[in-house]
């Protein structure tokens, strides 16, 4: 039977007259191929596993619990037995290479629907994508009576690019609970993100319980509560205050969090940041520095002088010493407990924005190198990375790190998360070592999406279509084989609660998801767009909040020989926008944008919003005169 459903999919392919369609599923599938007919769901629909398994049968309950919200509820029958209307959903009997171990096949005809998958992956991707052709919540007559659902019939045979598809939150600058991580998750899963690297440590927190060394979250941990943007606006601790903003995760919560995130196909990555960003730990243990030095868990304040080219100073040491035994006996013991901790492949090791100044200070450093024939400060770091690299093997995981643990020659069996752009990707798999791509000009998700007026600025932007110009494998790679894939980062020095990290996530986590699952050549921004706005009244629906920057003008100020010229622009062909440069509000009742204007002269400023079917969209652009001249390129 399970043979005759595998044959059955092959079949539907060649006897139906297919038709081209649209659809609004993210990550956008490798094959969809819709017919002329449509699956109404009621309660005459039942619910049939094709395959014996307590993952399927956990991943179906999920399904069910969801259905349920909408109001269907399916009856599960056992067996398979003939029935009018069915959701069946099993394992290939032999796999289909094709699908891979994440690729699923689903059928929806107008009399049920078919979901086969090679593995409990592949079929919990092909739940997340039924999910995404139903609606959340149904309309109901005036009489009271619900509409049903109705799905038009199609064919998806769909499988990801890369096996790695990540996104990297930073609970250590703001704590994030338990249940908003879990939040986090869900969202994640989604979306078919698989990978959660989990930023545990740095400067201004350590997050995770390590039993042998109980300061580590004792101290460690906690900081003195500031408010306002991290750098010079925040006071530095001190002595006399006591550190109450912060927390952690026990081990307990950690092992929780992991089974959660198993059940939703997402592997863990835990961040344990050294020998740099490592203040928090020197809080606890100051004896595994070269000063030896009293200090506090940073609050955000400035302690870096940053030069630009990568150059900076830290006026705190938050290194550990690379010279000293004791520092390495203590991480043999701290990743011995990671690694017991954390079920998957990889541990993260940090690896970046090392300053070396104290150790090029420290006479025992200097007479550890001279010794060891170690020449300057990066083959130091590498010396570092290198012992870390063992450590970490010893316990049965695989090192990854930013791409610094380059400098001075990278460890063997080492992999690179290339974050400074692609430059130290390619030379890793030059060197035939595994990579992550994660530039940070298209993956870094706490840059600036929208206009400076309506969004906090920062050091860099990054809007939702670069985002979705990502493209993980660059020209000239030697072995694309050896790319894992990519991941966005969500650092949270501006991103103090779950929901801002939500609305700083999405909709650039979509733009990223499609780059990882979907093909290259199936690239389409204008289908994109469209796509991500049916998505977001499904977070409105969910109450979850959401980055609509892509709605409002994006505008480009230039000079045209003397006079200051502004363009507006927006990816939506049925929206409309209006400005006003002279002072007037609102701006409804402003000039329609039809192409370039001049900005005259004067204590004025530009105002500008968009508009669909006459009801504003988005928020309001006010942006004086003097701002305008200054983004001038």
């Amino acid at each position: 039977m399970k043979r005759f459903y595998s044959l059955l999919i092959i079949l539907l392919f060649f006897s139906h007259s297919m038709v081209r369609a649209q659809h609004q599923i993210i990550p956008a599938p490798v094959s969809y191929e819709a017919s002329e007919g449509s699956l109404i769901i009621d309660q005459n629909m039942s619910l049939v596993l094709l395959s014996e398994s307590d993952d399927l049968s956990r991943q179906v309950e999920f399904l069910k619990s969801d259905l349920k919200e909408i109001g269907i509820n399916l009856s599960q029958i056992t067996g398979d037995s003939t029935i009018v209307k069915s959701l069946r959903i099993g394992f290939h009997e032999t796999a289909l290479d094709t699908l891979g171990n994440e690729g699923y096949q689903l059928v929806i005809e107008e009399g049920g629907i078919l979901l086969m998958a090679n593995t409990k992956a592949g079929t919990f991707n092909g739940i997340q994508t039924l999910k995404q052709l139903l609606p959340l919540s149904r309309t109901t007559s005036e009489e009271g009576v619900v509409a049903p659902i109705e799905i038009q019939t199609c064919i998806i045979e769909d499988f990801p690019r890369f096996g790695w598809r990540g996104l990297m939150l930073d609970v250590s600058r703001h704590f994030f609970t338990v249940d908003e991580v879990k939040a986090y998750l869900d969202q994640m899963a989604a979306y078919k993100m698989n990978v959660f690297h989990w930023h545990l440590t740095d400067d201004q927190g350590w997050r995770i319980e390590i039993k042998t060394f109980p300061k580590l979250t004792e101290v460690g941990a906690w900081r003195v509560e500031r408010h306002g943007k991290f750098g010079a606006g925040r006071a530095a601790p001190k002595k006399s205050e006591k550190a109450t903003y912060g927390g952690f995760y026990t081990q307990e919560q950690i092992k929780d969090v992991i089974a959660y995130a198993a059940e939703r196909n997402i592997t863990i990555v835990p961040e344990i940041d050294v020998p740099g960003h490592s203040m928090a730990l020197l809080a606890a243990y100051p004896q595994y520095s070269t000063k030896k030095e009293y200090k506090m868990v940073n609050p955000g304040a400035k302690f870096v002088d940053w030069y630009g080219n990568g150059k900076f100073k830290m006026n705190i040491e938050n290194t550990l010493n690379p010279a000293d035994p004791a520092v390495y006996a203590f991480l043999d013991m701290l990743f011995g407990e990671v690694a017991d901790l954390f079920p998957g492949e990889y541990i993260h090791m940090g690896g970046d924005e090392a300053y070396h100044g104290y150790w090029e200070e420290d006479a025992k450093v200097q007479e550890f190198m001279a010794k060891n024939g170690i020449e300057d400060g990066k083959a130091l770091q590498s010396y570092f990375v290198k012992r870390v690299e063992k450590i970490i093997s010893s316990k049965g995981k695989k090192m990854i790190g930013w791409d610094e643990i380059l400098d001075g020659g990278l460890a063997d069996g080492a992999a690179v998360m290339s974050w400074r752009g692609t430059k130290g990707g390619i030379e890793a798999v030059g060197l035939g070592h595994k990579v992550v791509m994660t530039p940070n000009e298209f993956t870094y998700l706490d840059f600036t999406q929208g206009d400076y007026s309506v969004e906090n600025k920062i050091y860099s932007d990054l809007s939702l279509k670069k985002a979705y110009s990502f493209e993980p494998v660059p020209d000239f790679v030697l072995d694309p084989e050896l790319i894992l894939g990519g991941q966005g980062n969500l650092w949270t020095e501006a991103v103090p609660s779950i929901s801002y990290a939500f609305y700083m996530t999405y909709p650039r986590a979509f733009a990223i998801s499609e780059a990882l699952w979907s093909t290259k050549e199936s690239k389409d921004w204008e289908g994109f767009v469209r796509r991500t706005e049916s998505h977001f009244s499904r977070f409105d629906q969910k109450g979850i909040n959401v980055a609509k920057t892509i709605y409002e003008p994006e505008v480009r100020v230039y000079n045209e020989g003397r006079k200051l010229m502004c363009e507006l622009k927006n990816p939506f062909e049925d929206i409309e926008m209006y400005y006003a440069i002279d002072n007037a509000y609102p701006i409804a009742t402003g000039i329609k944008y039809e192409g370039p204007f001049e900005i005259p002269a004067g204590d004025l400023s530009l105002r500008a919003q968009s508009f669909r079917d006459g009801n504003s969209i988005g928020r309001l652009l006010h942006i004086s005169r003097k701002d305008l001249e200054a983004r001038v390129k």
